[in-house]
């Protein structure tokens, strides 16, 4: 069986905001052609170097801090590891001394304004997110390589296969969810027990079990901090940020100082259904406006969504009797699984698709998680994920100003309760009268992304972003 081989850690990494697809893709892609100059012996003859973007990077990239992420890349940092409180004063000092220090060694003449060039009404046609890099060296030569963010911080260089379809094999392959029940149904394991053994492929169970932990620690401090934090967000709409003082209203008069404690005065309150509607919202806010930012988030699967699945999470750990490691590792393997399906099945790129791909994913990803999670069988979970999606169909990307703000940031909160809402009506139906499965809806996805006009896929050349009347400034 022909299969990609998609690891947990592939659909969750950490990032910086605020776009897995605009910011860290293009930002891998630095550091990959980086790598490839150095395989080639041709750094250190580096003379000069520019950056083609192209289609939707080229249209939201800089509200998406594309032009950021390139120049980070290109000087070697880590986008797990960089102190992002430091962006600006790094990048401003690129501009004002029109220089880089490639890959933290090689220092070359730059302008980011003549040297990084956004090429608006031009599209490469294997995706719209490219970007190529074109370098000169002392000797006159010259070497043009192109990459594609392909959403979710995934990044595929032209004329090459992904690395981890060539070289793991795993015990349990899935293409499509049919598969995936198929293995569930041999084996007698959930979705999260057969995701467990498949990431064995890659690494030991204790390794992978402690990565996750670091993901969901990423994930509270998103939520923790988005949630304490105020003021305006960057960018030039002033979008005041809402987390802070809705935490402030349903907190009261809560004595705290760290995440442990706020969570369990958040457990105190009750299970009254507007209380606990308020703070999934509020979780899911925090971590968008942290991801609006340039704030340490994590793709889940994409930054445009990440606050989706950690804002389900937050509500099964706080509401449901989740604050335990192994009920939240498992919670995340069966939402990588949902995922990586979609992906292989469709798109979780805004720009392929629209925000169908990466709040509805999210959604479903966070649904079938949910599910399984509160005791439901496979087949109640999968069932979860294609009650989400089903209700995501069709869903555009028209971000306003082409910032990751408006309409992005709610939609996360309402694609949180949708998954919530999609994981209740499974677990209290029989997958046995379903009228559509998981397959089904993935498929009719797929084709609604392919009629979707290009407008309405992250360009900001339709719908919200055209008809709301708000000037841009600088902040």
């Amino acid at each position: 069986m022909n299969h990609e081989a998609i690891s947990v850690f592939d659909m969750f990494k950490i990032s910086v905001g605020p776009s897995s697809s605009h910011t860290l893709g293009p930002w891998r892609a630095s550091l990959q052609f980086i790598e490839s100059l150095k395989k080639q012996a041709l750094l250190q003859s580096l003379k000069k170097l520019e950056v083609l973007l192209y289609g939707s990077l080229a249209k939201t990239g800089i509200g998406h801090g594309t032009d950021i992420a390139v120049m980070l890349g290109l000087s070697g940092e880590d986008p797990v590891k960089f102190n992002v409180e430091l962006i600006d004063s790094y990048i401003n000092d690129i501009k004002s001394d029109k220089k880089i220090i490639v890959d933290g060694t090689q220092s070359i003449a730059f302008d980011p304004a003549e040297n990084i060039i956004f090429l608006f009404n031009e599209t490469l046609p294997y995706h719209p997110n490219a970007l190529t890099f074109l370098a000169s060296f002392e000797n006159g030569n010259q070497v043009a390589e192109t990459y594609y963010s392909i959403g979710g911080g995934f990044v595929k260089k032209e004329g090459e296969e992904f690395a981890n379809q060539q070289n793991v094999s795993i015990p349990f392959p899935i293409n499509h969810a049919e598969d995936l029940l198929h293995w569930c149904r041999k084996t007698g394991m959930s979705i999260g027990e057969i995701v467990l053994e498949n990431e064995q492929s890659w690494r030991k169970e204790n390794e992978t079990k402690d990565g996750l932990i670091e993901i969901w620690k990423v994930m509270k401090q998103s939520i923790y901090k988005g949630c304490h934090t105020q003021g305006f967000l960057p960018g030039g709409l002033h979008v005041n940020r809402r987390a802070n003082e809705l935490n402030k209203k349903l907190i009261g008069s809560a004595v705290y100082s760290n995440y442990d404690e706020w969570l369990n005065e958040i457990s105190k309150g009750g299970n009254d259904f507007k209380y606990i509607l308020d703070w999934v919202s509020c979780f899911a806010l925090a971590v968008n406006e942290q991801n609006a930012s340039f704030g340490n988030v994590v793709t889940a699967p994409t930054n445009g969504a990440a606050g989706v699945i950690p804002a389900v999470l937050q509500y099964y750990v706080a509401f449901c009797g989740g604050n335990e490691q192994e009920k939240i590792i498992h919670f995340l393997l069966t939402a990588s699984e949902i995922g990586s399906i979609f992906k292989k099945g469709a798109t979780i790129s805004a720009a392929m698709g629209g925000c169908q791909a990466e709040i509805g994913v999210s959604s479903a990803m966070a649904a079938a998680a949910l599910a399984e999670s509160m005791g439901g069988t496979q087949r109640q979970a999968l069932m979860a994920a294609e009650i989400a999606m089903e209700h995501h169909l069709g869903m555009t990307c028209d971000p306003v100003g082409g910032l990751v703000q408006i309409p992005c940031i709610e939609r996360n909160a309402m694609g949180a309760i949708k998954a919530i809402t999609a994981s209740q009506l499974a677990l209290q139906s029989k997958p046995d009268f379903a009228k559509v499965s998981l397959d089904e809806v993935i498929k009719t996805m797929w084709e609604t992304a392919l009629d979707m006009n290009s407008k309405y896929k992250e360009t900001s050349d339709g719908g919200l972003a055209i008809n709301v009347p708000l000037g841009l400034s600088e902040c």
